[in-house]
């Protein structure tokens, strides 16, 4: 019995000491899948906190699964972008553990906005998901390759960590 309870307090106290945007020179890492209409992939973003609650990134896919009509090459399925956050967790004050962060996005394919989320099950890992669209395009070229891959609605979802 004493041993369950000592795991039990010890799961607590981890999980409780979790934050999911701590400020300036906040560090996050994210992994995972990228869903949408004509392609799947994955997805890697860092961020870094300059302030309370603003922060700066980058993102990077690269589309694995792309519909059989299309015709890919590297530079149609790699794609990188800089990004801006407004991380609201800490305003919203809904849990220390989970942050909610829309923001903006300037990459090589087009100019977007993106809504995320974040929780934390323990001090460095968490599971995040975040959508993203388009909000001009670079090029409105329906014959090329990038046009149906990156300028549309996705959909990311994976796991993040604190560095």
């Amino acid at each position: 019995m004493k041993k369950i309870v000592l795991i039990a307090a010890l799961l607590a106290f981890s999980f409780g000491n979790s934050q999911a945007f701590e400020g300036k020179g906040d560090q996050k890492f994210q992994i995972g899948a990228n869903f949408q209409d004509e392609a799947t992939g994955i997805n890697v973003t860092y961020d870094y906190g300059l302030g309370e609650n603003i922060s700066i990134g980058v993102s990077s896919s690269y589309a694995l699964g792309i519909d059989d009509r299309l015709d890919a090459d590297f530079g149609d399925r790699f794609d990188i972008k800089g990004r801006f956050n407004a991380n609201l967790g800490s305003v919203l004050n809904i849990d220390e553990n989970f942050d909610f962060y829309p923001g903006l996005s300037l990459s090589l394919k087009n100019f977007g906005g993106h809504v995320g989320a974040r929780y934390f099950f323990s001090e460095g890992f968490g599971i995040y998901t975040e959508a993203a669209f388009p909000l001009a395009k670079y090029d409105d070229d329906k014959t090329d390759v990038g046009y149906y891959i990156y300028n549309q609605f996705t959909l990311n979802i994976g796991a993040t960590f604190n560095l």
